[in-house]
């Protein structure tokens, strides 16, 4: 069995981007590891935080419960502060992590490479999919610490934009379908995302279609993990089985030095 390497920006980045893909890996013996860039800082803030806790310690706990649900066999932290969205007073921050050295990142990640002698890893694409700033930090860390480790499997998760655009068009024919996904018919997905650009890639970049449909109860449970961002009456946990693994029962990937157009592969194959 291999080991993979999953790095994510935030904590509940890695179970609605990933989350599948991990609980799959897991189920089939491959050692998975998790590695969050930042503390979340900067989520939304619950009315039920303890005396003395703060948002950073509420989210550690959350994304360490749903690493439990979805299999992770070791979890680790880098360290770096949450930089916010494009545009908040946060992104001046010298201790957030876009403004971390890229190299400098990429030792401390490619060190849990070596050490877990990583033979693939997950990132996100070249634009952090809707244009995070960390997680297009993530997409520049990631590659490089996967150059300094030797791993040359690299998976860049995205979200497939004309796949997306099916699905928004079905919902909007569809009463059933448009109530439980919340404000998919007022989202365009070829309109602009927090940097400019569109949501993910089209289906023609894509390498690989994930099927996960076999793990989505473990993923909904994994997001259930995550209560201060993802409250009870979130369109994410209200959806019947049905619609959920419409809309989540496939991840997407682009491996690095492939090219599409997408079709049903799993990363260790």
């Amino acid at each position: 069995m291999s080991t993979l390497v999953c790095f994510h920006a935030h904590p509940d980045d890695e179970c609605l981007a990933t989350g599948g893909t991990i609980a799959r890996a897991s189920s089939e013996g491959h050692r998975v590891v998790l590695v969050v860039a930042t503390d979340g800082a900067f989520g939304e803030v619950p009315n039920d935080l303890q005396p003395g806790e703060t948002l950073a310690d509420r989210r550690f706990k959350e994304v360490t419960a749903s690493a439990k649900v979805l299999g992770v066999a070791r979890l680790e932290m880098l360290g770096y502060k949450d930089s916010g969205m494009t545009g908040w007073s946060q992104n001046s921050d010298p201790q957030a992590f876009i403004n971390a050295d890229v190299d400098v990142a990429a030792q401390k990640l490619s060190k849990i490479l070596t050490e877990e002698k990583a033979e693939a890893i997950t990132i996100y694409d070249w634009h952090g999919n809707y244009g995070h700033p960390d997680h297009i930090a993530v997409y520049k860390v990631g590659h490089r610490a996967a150059e300094i480790a030797g791993v040359k499997n690299i998976f860049e998760m995205t979200t497939n934009r004309d796949a997306f655009r099916r699905m928004r068009e079905m919902a909007l024919s569809n009463p059933e379908i448009l109530s439980e996904t919340e404000g998919i018919g007022d989202f365009d997905p070829d309109g602009p995302a927090d940097d400019g650009n569109p949501m993910g890639e089209p289906e023609s970049v894509i390498t690989h279609r994930v099927d996960v449909r076999k793990y989505c109860d473990q993923k909904k449970l994994a997001i259930a993990c995550h209560r201060s961002q993802i409250t009870d009456t979130s369109f994410f946990l209200n959806m019947t089985d049905e619609i959920f693994e419409l809309a989540f029962g496939t991840e997407w990937f682009i491996k690095h030095g492939e090219t599409g157009p997408a079709r049903e592969r799993w990363l260790f194959e």
